[in-house]
């Protein structure tokens, strides 16, 4: 599924205008995103969570050449699964 059709389906299931469930999905990326830049964690009970999770600097190596490199730290958005959605998921 990509935006579109999530926006179509969002739309469809709420009852609203197609540009309704977009300003939608755009405003809660934006509030999810901002709140992650700032070092929070978004929580969806039942749903899941977003959070920041930092790498730390470490070596690696060039697929190509073999020469080993570098790889500076960072940070990385991360989603983890709430136990509901598991279950959902994982339902026969």
């Amino acid at each position: 599924m990509n935006k579109t059709e999530l926006v179509a389906a969002m739309a469809d299931k709420a009852g609203i205008k197609k540009t309704d469930a977009e300003k939608a999905l755009k405003a809660f990326t934006d509030t999810v995103t901002k709140q992650l830049k700032k070092g929070d964690k978004v929580q969806l009970v039942g749903f899941g969570t977003f959070e920041v999770t930092k790498r730390a600097a470490r070596e690696g190596r060039n697929p190509q050449t073999g020469a080993v490199m570098k790889i500076a730290a960072s940070k990385a958005p991360k989603f983890k699964a709430g136990k509901a959605l598991k279950d959902l998921v994982n339902k026969k």
